[in-house]
């Protein structure tokens, strides 16, 4: 295969681990939720485009774009043997539909609407750990961490996530329990309280040199975190600030 935006799509989830270290999975909880969250908000935004609200939240958006479109032989061939590798339909049937819409974007053989790309933030979720499954509740299980997905309409109305950037994702992520916080201006620096198994507590800031070091600058108690000026975020508003940060001072 060519060096085709498909292709280029195939090669990164062939390097996908579906099921991975849970180590690393777990280490990697936060960015993946984030990413989960984007990708159905994002598919809500098309399934709304194309009026396939019921087929929504995991489906194959290029079948109504073009209902005539085609993979090459070449890439089908890739694609089929590729899919024979990856565990669970649901799984399968959305690498399928990564690589179909990249096709088709090459191929402009249709006029999409002015969306944000569909696929990345679960493909990028793929590559931060691998597999989801749906639990017995309906919800969807990340790995070890339960995921209740809302509605559609929910999810047309929640706030995007900016930043696909994977040093964000990477500072976004950490072992423990996280609660972020900031000044109650809304501005820097982002501040964070790790609470490991056992009840061990981190501390830290995110820094000028664009890493996590230790401060004493968050009180002990929620509420006397408030009376000294500091407000909770929630990791998408953390996440918006670390990319400031990082965009600000690039190294």
């Amino acid at each position: 295969m060519t060096d085709s935006p498909s292709s280029v799509m195939l090669n990164r989830l062939r390097d996908v681990e579906w099921i991975g270290d849970w180590d690393y999975v777990m280490g990697h909880v936060m960015s993946r939720r984030l990413l989960m969250r984007e990708y159905l908000r994002r598919a809500a935004l098309w399934a709304q485009a194309y009026s396939v609200e019921d087929e929504w939240p995991f489906f194959d958006v290029t079948e109504h774009i073009d209902p005539e479109f085609r993979l090459s032989p070449e890439v089908a061939a890739e694609l089929e043997g590729f899919l024979g590798t990856v565990p669970g339909g649901l799984l399968r049937s959305t690498c399928a539909a990564a690589v179909r819409m990249a096709d088709l974007r090459a191929q402009t053989l249709a006029e999409l609407p002015d969306l944000p790309d569909l696929y990345e933030p679960l493909v990028l979720f793929y590559e931060r750990g691998g597999e989801f499954v749906y639990d017995n509740g309906g919800g969807l299980d990340l790995t070890g961490v339960s995921f209740r997905p809302k509605g559609l309409q929910d999810n047309l109305g929640s706030a995007p996530l900016v930043a696909l950037r994977n040093d964000v994702l990477d500072a976004l992520d950490a072992k423990g329990r996280i609660t972020f916080y900031a000044t109650g201006d809304g501005r820097g620096p982002v501040l964070r309280r790790r609470v490991l198994p056992g009840g061990k507590q981190h501390d830290e800031m995110f820094g000028q040199d664009l890493s996590w070091e230790p401060t004493d600058r968050l009180p002990a108690s929620e509420e006397d975190s408030k009376q000294a000026g500091w407000v909770r975020l929630n990791d998408n508003e953390a996440a918006q600030l670390i990319e400031v940060a990082l965009v600000s001072n690039p190294s």
